[in-house]
């Protein structure tokens, strides 16, 4: 079935039935948290920015963990060997951006001056590959570990 949401859902019939019953679960939580906010709005003083905000992150943030919990990232992984691939292919991505971010980073914005903007730059980056890193590892343990029941 064709939709406008129809480019942001895969081309494989099972990740467009399961993404779209994440966006579903997404949706009545957004739903939920709008009507918990509003009753939450008469006892105490909301932002409007705040709600809109939260309401945003928590549809997306459940989205994603979803997608990434479910195991249906990596479909052809189901030996070790394409396990151990995959998890090389992660760990260079990551490092591609740890680097990546960095000089772009440096080219920019240009060279930190002084001791605590270094450590701001470096923990930044290194902050978002580990959490790269970690997303894309526990995707591929997941769909690994079910390919493997498959078989």
């Amino acid at each position: 079935m064709k939709s406008w949401i129809s480019f942001l859902m895969p081309v494989d019939e099972y990740k467009e039935k399961r993404m779209l019953y994440f966006f579903a679960e997404g949706g009545i939580l957004l739903f939920l948290s709008l009507v918990l906010m509003m009753i939450g709005n008469k006892y105490f003083s909301l932002d409007v920015e705040f709600i809109l905000l939260s309401a945003i992150i928590l549809f997306i943030l459940y989205v994603f963990a979803r997608y990434i919990v479910a195991g249906i990232e990596y479909t052809e992984v189901a030996t070790e060997m394409a396990y151990k691939k995959e998890l090389r292919v992660i760990l260079v991505k990551s490092s591609t951006f740890l680097v990546g971010y960095t000089l772009l980073y440096l080219l920019f914005v240009g060279i930190p001056s002084s001791q605590s903007d270094w450590i701001n730059l470096i923990g930044v980056s290194l902050c978002v590959s580990i959490v790269m890193f970690l997303i894309n590892y526990i995707s591929l343990k997941r769909s690994y570990n079910k390919n493997k029941e498959l078989l």
